[in-house]
């Protein structure tokens, strides 16, 4: 399909929508000039991470065609927290730490990708916290509670399989809808946004502020989703056996982050290369039309083009150069982990693992170390009770271990 704004076509040529309350509307009002859209972020965390990607650069490409992006920081929602398609109600969060993950998020998680400022197509961040927080809880009940059903409520998917699941669902998390539905009017009445953008398990908390806006302001919003990016398997992205995907490199490294895509299934290439670089079009599909090894070129200018975006271009090129050496040189590359260990006393093989965090669990480590997938500088070790110790430290003053042909992590004496 062939949309007459730039952003819209943009969006579909790179797979990014999935639902949207009115195109065609939608389509319209974004060729009558500047206008604003939004994403809201919850501060569960001091870092956003690549499942959150998708949105980020949703907000990238809107910008890019002229349009002014905000990014919306849930410094009251977070205190409430999402209850979308989980089991158990997050753990509550008191101020400060909210207070400390946002300014965490705000300085590593954004600026590369947006371009914040006073001018009208400059990013623009706010809290909502601003406004929940002063609300009054009789009087919000009676401004805007008669427009949410709880008969409607009950029908978004992020609800109705909570409860299939006869999992609890407190009054707390009820309200998290309600809240992100008047979010998106307070954004309306102050800054003109007029669209509101997520993940597809976002729909239901989206609509409803369009509803909203619809019965109290008698205006038209508009709502849109892109599919969420699972694996072959089923499982969301962003996430490994060591835990999340960051986009802080203070919680994961650019060389891992690019060793992250550098690592992803085949059949996804294409897809994450419409997604999460700006390759022409053109590039994109000669990447993905090649096949057999040939694959691992487009993987390499997958895992390049991500890191840039997140990291920058040196940091990117540190990360493909470690991997160079690392992988196709056989050599060890200055930017993989570094863990300080007591080599003077040594330390148990399977010990060092669990230690430079390259597998979960101690049982992982033996299947490993049995399976001959572990190695000290390079050479294959089997024996679990093998202590590395000062002896199998290398000319470059490190001890390489590796788990697989993909996880490695340098040892070095604890000063």
């Amino acid at each position: 399909m062939t949309y007459k704004s730039e952003f819209l076509n943009t969006l579909n040529e790179r797979g990014f929508i999935h639902q949207c309350s009115n195109l065609d509307e939608l389509d319209k009002k974004l060729r009558e000039g500047v206008q604003s859209a939004y994403i809201g972020f919850d501060a569960t965390a001091k870092s956003l991470h690549v499942g959150n990607l998708t949105g980020i650069m949703m907000l990238y490409w809107f910008q890019q065609c002229g349009h002014k992006p905000i990014t919306l920081m849930g410094g009251g929602t977070s205190k409430i927290g999402d209850p979308s398609f989980k089991d158990e109600q997050r753990k509550l969060m008191d101020d400060a730490t909210i207070e400390d993950n946002m300014q965490n998020i705000r300085n590593t998680c954004f600026k590369q990708f947006l371009n914040y400022g006073d001018g009208p197509t400059d990013a623009l961040m706010v809290n909502n916290n601003d406004w929940l927080d002063d609300l009054k809880y009789l009087d919000f009940l009676r401004d805007y509670g008669r427009y949410f059903t709880v008969n409607r409520m009950l029908s978004f998917d992020s609800v109705k399989q909570r409860l299939e699941r006869e999992s609890p669902l407190s009054l707390l998390e009820f309200n998290y809808m309600v809240m992100q539905g008047y979010d998106f009017l307070e954004l309306y009445r102050n800054y003109g946004t007029i669209l509101q953008m997520g993940g597809s398990d976002q729909w239901g908390n989206i609509i409803n502020g369009v509803d909203l806006a619809h019965k109290s302001d008698q205006t038209q919003l508009f709502a849109l989703t892109a599919p969420l990016l699972t694996t072959p398997d089923g499982k969301k992205m962003g996430k490994t056996e060591n835990g999340a995907v960051w986009l802080n490199a203070e919680m994961l490294s650019p060389y891992d982050y690019y060793q992250y895509w550098r690592n992803v299934d085949d059949v996804m290439v294409g897809t994450l290369l419409r997604r999460f670089t700006i390759l022409p079009i053109s590039e994109i599909e000669k990447l993905e039309a090649l096949e057999g090894q040939e694959i691992n070129e487009a993987k390499k200018v997958l895992a390049f083009e991500a890191t840039k975006m997140c990291h920058g271009e040196d940091a990117a090129k540190n990360a493909e150069t470690t991997a160079i050496k690392t992988f196709e040189e056989g050599a060890a590359g200055g930017d993989l982990p570094v863990f300080e260990v007591n080599l003077n006393d040594g330390i148990l093989f399977i010990d060092a693992f669990i230690e430079s965090q390259l597998v979960g669990s101690k049982g992982e480590a033996r299947r490993m170390i049995q399976q001959n997938g572990a190695k000290i500088n390079g050479e294959s070790v089997n024996d679990p009770n093998y202590k590395i110790t000062i002896s199998d430290i290398t000319a470059e003053d490190y001890v390489k271990i590796s788990a697989g042909k993909k996880k490695h992590a340098l040892l070095k004496r604890a000063s």
